[in-house]
């Protein structure tokens, strides 16, 4: 792996998960953006990078402030003329049941996870464009891929982020643009009172950054999602199973109950390559 004349913005990068990447990512030979909040943090990890003898700068912006974002993808090609890789990494918790969750925290952890990511990503996404060529992960998470109790919000944002990556895929592909997932476990502040010790210790996200640097690469896959921590690395699929043909009449609900589990049945699933891929699979199936 090597990252050399790649230029690198990574998000929510002043601590955590976000800053292993950034180290992993500069040692590597890119040139890093560290984005953060807290502008203290953000200018912490740079110089934390340059002293290893990497490049790099902070830059303190919301990933919800869009002028801000502009500017900072404004700041990457003013100092190093492209960029090649966004990650991102941003992100907050509100976690509660769904019941006790007021709208207002479902909608800033909406805003922050999804349209952060969708702020950052239209920042970079002409240049990408340009240059022909360009690397994008968006963070989802287990949450969303699979649901955990109290996550309703965090869960929506993140599977959010799985369509988005979806399309995005396809249309960035013509213009060298590889877009992929990572969903990763790791221990980080935002996690640290959710997790006992033992667990925390096994699941360090320096654990995680290989993967992602296996996204951001030259060799980067397209359309992933890859779900990796404690040294573990999977692949997840949104799948479609075979199914039945039973169409209209008086008695399909009925029918559509009694065939469930053949309609669940797994064995000739498949991975759509598109959302059109449904369609064809529903109008061969007529008998």
């Amino acid at each position: 792996m090597n990252l050399s004349d790649r230029v690198a913005i990574i998000t929510g990068a002043g601590g955590g998960l976000g800053r292993c990447h950034a180290l992993l990512a500069a040692r590597l030979g890119a040139k890093v953006l560290v984005n953060d909040m807290n502008g203290e943090n953000a200018e912490r990890v740079a110089e934390e990078i340059r002293e290893a003898g990497g490049v790099a700068t902070g830059f303190a912006a919301s990933v919800t402030d869009e002028a801000a974002v502009a500017e900072m993808a404004e700041r990457a090609l003013s100092d190093w003329g492209r960029i090649d890789i966004l990650v991102n990494n941003a992100g907050i918790l509100r976690d509660k049941s769904f019941a006790k969750m007021d709208s207002a925290d479902f909608r800033l952890v909406m805003d922050v996870h999804l349209m952060g990511a969708v702020i950052c990503t239209k920042a970079v996404w002409e240049t990408m464009r340009q240059q022909n060529y360009g690397r994008v992960v968006f963070t989802t998470s287990s949450s969303g891929l699979f649901g955990n109790f109290g996550q309703s919000n965090y869960g929506a944002a993140k599977m959010a982020l799985v369509g988005l990556m979806q399309t995005l895929a396809l249309e960035g592909a013509n213009y060298g643009i590889r877009v992929n997932c990572l969903a990763p476990t790791a221990a980080t502040p935002m996690t640290e009172n959710l997790l006992p010790p033992d667990v925390i210790e096994k699941i360090a996200p320096e654990l995680v950054s290989p993967g992602l640097m296996a996204l951001v690469g030259e060799d980067a896959p397209n359309k992933s999602i890859l779900s990796t921590g404690a040294g573990h690395y999977a692949r997840t699929n949104v799948s479609l199973t075979k199914g039945v043909y039973i169409g209209g009449g008086d008695d399909a609900a009925d029918a559509v109950i009694a065939r469930w589990d053949e309609i669940s049945d797994r064995s000739g699933d498949i991975v759509p390559g598109r959302g059109y891929d449904q369609v064809e699979r529903e109008l061969k199936s007529e008998k």
